[in-house]
């Protein structure tokens, strides 16, 4: 990844990727139960080795992780009618419970309220998009965001599709994230990452969100590594 910073002067950044899940929504807990739930009959073994998966791969779709479990855990094959089933049983579960706004992100959310009229804001998450896109309707958050893109796609690929799609350019473009899928997906499409509430991310060779005010100087025009 490199950088357009020249002795604290970023360039003018137009456009805004956000994830979804640790980043808007304090989502991670109703997810790791999500999936001890929809695989509550198997060995309890077996499931916590997917929950360690889960949480190495935040970024990564649930199909993925449905069929790591089967393939890679259980050495079992799994049909895709199977791997839909527990796909539908998750978000039944995430529906159901992610529509509180208590697990909104209010540092978040105000500064997507304070600047969805400034940047061009997207969101590109590895959640299922018909949900994620329920979840943004039942939270009142789609009126923010030009587009709102989800799995069974790469993050990568989102990215690209919002790249492509409306044409940005990739040094006016950043993705904020909460996982190394996220900082792979910015790396890929050579666009700015901006880690956020995982503080293994401050290493990352871009930047570190303490606070969505330090982003707003940022952004204003006073780089630093962790803001």
């Amino acid at each position: 990844m490199h950088h357009y910073v020249l002795y604290g002067v970023f360039l003018m950044i137009k456009n805004i990727l956000f994830d979804f899940d640790g980043v808007i929504l304090d989502s991670m807990p109703v997810r790791e139960y999500g999936f001890r739930e929809i695989f509550k009959n198997f060995e309890n073994i077996h499931i916590e080795r997917l929950i360690d998966y889960h949480k190495q791969n935040q970024g990564l779709p649930r199909f993925n992780k449905i069929r790591y479990f089967f393939s890679d855990i259980l050495l079992s094959p799994v049909s895709e009618n199977q791997a839909a089933t527990y796909a539908e049983k998750f978000s039944a579960i995430m529906k159901k419970e992610l529509i509180k706004k208590k697990y909104i992100i209010t540092q978040t959310l105000e500064f997507i309220k304070n600047n969805y009229n400034r940047f061009n804001l997207h969101i590109v998450s590895g959640s299922e998009e018909t949900e994620l896109k329920y979840l943004c309707a039942a939270l009142e958050l789609s009126i923010y965001f030009k587009s709102i893109l989800g799995s069974p796609r790469l993050k990568s690929q989102l990215v690209h599709q919002v790249l492509t799609t409306d044409n940005y350019l990739p040094h006016e473009t950043i993705l904020i994230g909460d996982s190394v899928n996220d900082y792979e997906a910015a790396l890929k499409n050579n666009i700015y990452f901006f880690g956020f509430n995982n503080t293994s991310l401050i290493t990352t060779d871009d930047y570190y969100i303490e606070s969505f005010d330090g982003l707003n100087r940022v952004l204003k025009g006073g780089a630093r590594r962790r803001v």
